[in-house]
């Protein structure tokens, strides 16, 4: 709960002042800071700092006595306080031309995370995410809110997985691959910004974004490919399987191990 409270501007103590008020109401600010064991001045200094934020407010007296402001009152006075700020931000800076031939880094699981939220959360039309069934919770809260703001998503996954979304295909994983391999992903958004990177193996956790048009047109290529292998597979499995055995272990078996072709 401390780390939610965070998200919304509150420091530790903030948040703890905050919650034993929640509990408790009608506290002095020296019962306050007995049950959270930090020193009066401190957890005074903190409340006051919780009334200027309005999360808190207290009644006058001998002594004073504080409550908390209800959550729901508190989270809907933020949210439109921020709507207004991003408003008059967005009014006054003009977005920067778009660099399309700009790589940008990300490393990390928090700085993937805020990357990939951000994409997705600015994506008006269409979405392509292609990925490993077993990474699928790093994108799907986020997918699932652009399906209901009429985002078209299009999940292509690698493995079985269970999800909500409308549009999935799913690419049988071979017994060769396993977990701890490196596992890669891509997410395009209205065929103008992509996101790749990797999951798992032994490198960092990294990713690139970009918007260079030879990018953006391989990934439409790659997912072009997909969709007809989709839809072949589906309408000639069995003729497949007899021409080129499972997986297409044929053809696969013919450029490693007969031409050599270890790509």
């Amino acid at each position: 709960m401390i780390d939610l409270l965070n998200k919304i501007g509150l420091t530790d103590l903030e948040a703890r002042c905050y919650l034993t008020l929640h509990e408790e109401p009608n506290l002095s600010g020296y019962e306050v800071a007995k049950r959270v064991t930090v020193s009066r001045s401190n957890v005074y200094s903190a409340l006051r700092s919780l009334t200027e934020k309005g999360a808190c407010r207290y009644i006058d007296g001998e002594p004073v006595r504080y409550d908390a402001v209800p959550i729901e009152q508190l989270v809907r006075h933020l949210q439109i306080e921020f709507e207004q700020t991003t408003k008059s931000l967005i009014d006054q800076l003009k977005t920067p031309r778009k660099n399309e031939n700009s790589f940008y880094n990300w490393q990390g699981d928090h700085q993937i995370k805020t990357a990939i939220h951000r994409v997705i959360a600015n994506a008006k039309s269409i979405i392509v995410a292609d990925l490993w069934s077993d990474d699928l919770h790093w994108v799907e809260e986020g997918l699932l809110e652009a399906e209901k703001r009429g985002v078209i998503v299009v999940l292509v996954v690698i493995g079985e997985c269970q999800t909500s979304l409308k549009n999935v295909f799913v690419h049988v994983r071979s017994d060769d691959w396993t977990i701890s391999m490196a596992r890669k992903f891509s997410i395009l958004c209205d065929s103008e910004t992509a996101l790749l990177g990797g999951f798992g193996g032994d490198a960092k956790l990294t990713a690139l974004e970009t918007s260079q048009p030879a990018i953006i047109e391989m990934l439409k290529t790659a997912f072009y490919h997909d969709i007809i292998m989709q839809h072949i597979e589906r309408d000639f499995a069995q003729v497949l399987v007899e021409k080129y055995g499972e997986k297409y272990h044929k053809i696969l078996d013919y450029y490693n191990k007969e031409k050599g072709w270890n790509i």
